[in-house]
Order: structure tokens, then sequence, then C-alpha cells
């Protein structure tokens, strides 16, 4: 899209929510619209504010904008990274795209491993940003513009940041701005020209949204589940019957998941090792049956305390609370007995500082881990950077904050962009379904930045005060259950001929020239003996095996395709 005199051009992925509020005060100053559409909203506040055009914009966006006049290119992602931005820069070109895959169809780009960013995804399960498993290429983060002038030179700069900046009020007051933002921000993502419905699991995050669609409009809710104690399609079912919506559910079986798991690691472009992914997949298949847009309930743990392991700071004070001078010295005495006792976890973690002990919802190998599940490759040892790393920034730019906020700090930062919305925005696009994301509106995080600690994790619960904002809207059942996601029962499936096949595919994979095959056997071994649980461990090298048999091992990538 251009504007009136060809002298802006516009390349955008994504919805600005705000659009008609914003069109309204340019068209107040002058600016004349040729379309209804929200793009041609951006190229106007362009012309006004420069770069400062993505201050007034509420929504979820990746966008370029060439400007003939000034002879420059401005990129800019979205607050929270909701939409991907991808690019590849040499001394000759510049390459941008929503998807890596499009970049690789480039002659001059050959897909070839980033081993820091392999090294980092053993433990995340994802690659952190800015980095892609690809060398020379990268992600834009969240909260960031680019520039790059006539000369080529480029200039990346952060324009948001989430801070955490708790007032010590009511919590009444709280409750009331949750409740009308959240309302006002779904009713925003509610605008589409096209049939629309809500996922919705059960728990009180899904379930906040779509109560507060059904409150407006008839709506589709859809859920998908494995059949055992764990099948969350019973309690989506419970909820949906509560609010009078039309649900649609599925059960995965064991052949489903795997067969689309092949296809799911394709539209990835990374490897990400979350289970749920590919439940995900098979959620937004279901829906894009019925629906073009969702609505879904991402972001809501982030910003108001909701994962289980926001406890942990609390329930670790009784050895916590000693001196740092002696812990590591303690630590390294409870290291070194040679045998598990009662509560020796509990100790080490206690004793090992947060920057040490938590990097986020996932942490799959430690270094220790890493380096005897690795084959010898000299790349990788050149280039051995330890995870932490990529969460000390973080941790540095919030050391004035208690640890629970320092915690969901790491995860707005890392986890959420890099696992939660990727998997999110790439599943559902797989289908050519657009997912959208009231709880990550920049309003709403506003509100959430200012909430205690003791107002988010209080009374046993997690999101205690989205809790008490959502008691008469949600169901009671959904308002105070535990948080499970899509509980895939890999565990189970390895005792079956499943593990042996997931072996088997790493072996073929030449993902194998990297790993260890007889430890990887070894990991399996102990998992059935019952010696630990090794299913995440072995399902991170496994997507990796896919990503390589689709990306590396296929050197004429995308020019046959």
């Amino acid at each position: 899209m251009t504007n009136e005199d060809s002298s802006l051009w516009l390349i955008f992925n994504g919805e600005i929510y705000n659009y008609k509020t914003l069109r309204k005060q340019l068209e107040d100053k002058g600016h004349q619209f040729r379309t209804n559409t929200d793009s041609e909203v951006i190229l106007h506040l362009y012309e006004d504010h420069k770069e400062s055009c993505v201050d007034y914009l509420r929504g979820m966006f990746s966008f370029v904008i060439w400007d003939r006049n000034d002879q420059q290119l401005f990129a800019a992602r979205d607050h929270f990274g909701i939409k991907p931005f991808y690019y590849y820069q040499s001394n000759k070109q510049f390459l941008f795209a929503s998807e890596i895959k499009s970049i690789l169809t480039v002659n001059d780009v050959v897909p070839t491993i980033n081993p820091t960013s392999m090294l980092h995804y053993l433990t995340f399960q994802y690659v952190p940003q800015p980095e892609t498993m690809f060398q020379g290429i990268k992600k834009l983060e969240p909260g960031h513009f680019l520039r790059i002038d006539s000369q080529g030179n480029t200039m990346i700069k952060q324009y948001w940041k989430a801070i955490f900046e708790p007032e010590n009020r009511p919590i009444e007051t709280f409750v009331e701005e949750i409740r009308s933002v959240l309302q006002d921000s779904v009713n925003l993502h509610r605008q589409s020209d096209v049939p629309r419905g809500s996922f919705l699991s059960g728990g009180i995050d899904s379930s906040a949204i779509a109560a507060y669609m059904s409150r407006t409009e008839s709506t589709k809710t859809f859920s998908v589940g494995f059949s055992g104690e764990n099948n969350e399609t019973v309690f989506a079912r419970q909820t949906a019957d509560h609010l009078g919506t039309e649900h649609f559910d599925e059960i995965i079986s064991p052949n489903d998941f795997f067969m689309d798991t092949m296809r799911a690691v394709w539209h990835m472009d990374e490897p990400i090792a979350d289970p749920s992914a590919i439940a995900i997949y098979r959620l937004s298949k279901l829906a894009k049956n019925h629906v073009t847009v969702v609505l879904s309930g991402e972001g809501a743990d982030e910003l108001f305390g909701g994962y289980r392991i926001y406890h942990e700071p609390s329930s670790l004070k009784a050895v916590s609370w000693l001196p740092n001078g002696i812990k590591p010295m303690m630590e390294k005495m409870v290291r070194k007995v040679p045998f598990s006792f009662y509560g020796k976890n509990y100790l080490l973690r206690g004793l090992t500082h947060l920057e040490n002990r938590y990097f986020g919802n996932a942490r799959v190998f430690n270094e220790d881990e890493k380096r005897n599940l690795l084959a010898f490759h000299p790349d990788l040892y050149e280039s051995w950077t330890p995870s932490t790393e990529i969460t000390r920034l973080v941790y540095d730019s919030c050391r004035h904050l208690d640890d629970v906020s320092r915690m969901q700090t790491i995860d707005i930062n890392l986890w959420m962009p890099g696992d939660i919305l990727m998997k999110a925005d790439k599943m559902s696009m797989a289908h050519s379904l657009e997912l959208r994301v009231p709880f990550l509106d920049k309003e709403l995080f506003n509100i959430a930045r200012k909430i205690p600690t003791s107002y988010r994790i209080a009374n046993g619960t997690t999101k205690f005060v989205l809790r008490k904002a959502m008691e008469g809207i949600v169901p009671d059942h959904a308002l105070n259950r535990s948080k499970l996601g899509f509980p895939v029962p890999l565990r189970r499936w390895l005792h079956t001929e499943i593990g042996d096949t997931i072996l088997e595919q790493i072996a073929g994979s030449n993902a194998s020239q990297w790993f260890q095959m007889d430890h990887i056997n070894d990991m399996l071994k102990k998992h059935r003996a019952g010696s630990g649980d090794y299913s995440r461990k072995i399902w991170t090298i496994y997507i990796f095996s896919l990503w390589h048999s689709l990306y590396i091992n296929n050197s004429t990538f995308g020019r046959d395709q």
C-alpha cells in the first residue's frame, strides 16, 4: 500500500485494533483516506510522527515502510512479539519476511545451523531472540524498530519495554480496572468481517475471553485434548455449556499427534520443542473448519503471574534466607553427596541464586548435560556460551524487583515471544487462521505492571487478582482450576513403541552427527526403568532432528518446493 503521492510504501502483517480512533484523529488533522483499512492508518501516522508512529498503535503487527523522500527503510514489530519479523542482511541486500522459509528461497541464502543458537535451544526449547537457528538470519525483537538509511547504515532501537512498577493500593481498584480494560480489549479484538470464535481450555484465561465474547454475540468455541485423566475437553465442555457457546472438540490420538508433528515442524521455521505446539496445530485445524479468526488466552500467565513455578520464591524461603556468602559453599557440599535423599533438590534450588536456577518456564538441558549429550563438533565448542548470558541482561534490568516479578520479566522477554507466541502464530497461520490475544494489549499491561506481587500470588493460588476480577464472569469450576495447558502424555507414550520410533527417526535424520546416540538411547532406558522423566529431553532432540531433516538435509531448500 502507498500514500497519496507514493512517497511512502507499506508492507504490513497484523491487525491494528484502535485504527478507527486513530483514523478519526488523523482526519481531524486533514488527512484524507482512500480505503477503510488499518494499514492506511499506519502510513498517515508515519507522515505525522515518523518513528514515533509505533507509540500510537494498539495491536499485533510487523511492518516495513519505504520512505522514498528520505531514502530510508523503517521496520517495526509489536510490543509483545505477537507477529514475527525475520531479516537477513548482507553487503548487497536486506531481506525480510514473516517466515524464514521465504528468505531461504533467495539463492544467496544457504540454510546453515547457528551453533550458538543450537546450544541455547537445548536449554530453552526454543531459540532466544534476536538469533534464529539459521546462521545470518535474525529476529527483530518485540518492542523494537529498525531503520536503514541510503548508505546501508542500520540502527535498531527499543521503543517499548515491559517493566513492572507495583503500586500499593487496594485490590478492589485493580479488580475494577482489569474488568473494564479486558472487556474493552476483547471488544476491540472482536472486530472482523469474517466468522470468529474462541479457543477454550476450561481454565480461567480462555474462559474469560469466551465469557466476554459470549456476552455480546453468539460464540463458537474450540478445544482439543488427549484421552486420560487430564483430558481438557471435559472441562472445556462444562465451561461451554455454562456460557452457552456452540462448542466443538476433538480427542487427539497418538497416531494423529505424530502425523501432525512433521507438518507442524515445517510451519515452525525453527525448532520449538513445546509438545503443546502440536496440539495447537490440531486445534487450529479444527477451528478453521468453522471460523477465520479466533481469540485466545495467551499472555495472562506472564502478565498476572499464572505459572505454578512463581510459588517457588516463597516455598524456598526456609533455605534462601541464608547469607549469600555461604550459599555457594553449601551448594557444593550438597551436590557432592553421592546419593539421592529426600529434599536434596529442594536444598540445591534454595541455595542457588535465582539468576542461576530460573531460565524461564522451560530449562531442558543444563550446561553439563549438554556437554554429555553433544558429539564433538568444533563449531559447537568454539561458540559455547552459557545460557545465563541470555538471561543475564534481563535480570540486570530488573534487579530492584522481587523474585516473582523478575521471573515474570524473564518470561515476558524470553519465554513468551520465543515459545508461547511463536507456536500460537505459526500453528494457527499454518491453517490460515488468524489468532488474536486480548490479554496482550498494552493498555491491559499498563494495569498488570502496577499490581503488587502479594495480589498476584496469594491464598495458595496464582493470578489471584485476575481470579477475583473474573468472579461472576467465568463459571466457578474454571475460576480456581489449576493450570494444565495442553498436557501431552509424552511420558506415557515413551513407554510404548512410540519411543523406539522416535529414536529411529533421530538416528536416521543426520542430526545424529550433533549428538551421542548412545546417550540418547540411555535416556530412554532410564525413562522406561523409572529412573527419571526424560520425556522433554528426548522430545527436544526429536524436534531438532525433524527440523534438521526438513531444513538442513534439504540442500536445495525452497528452490524445489
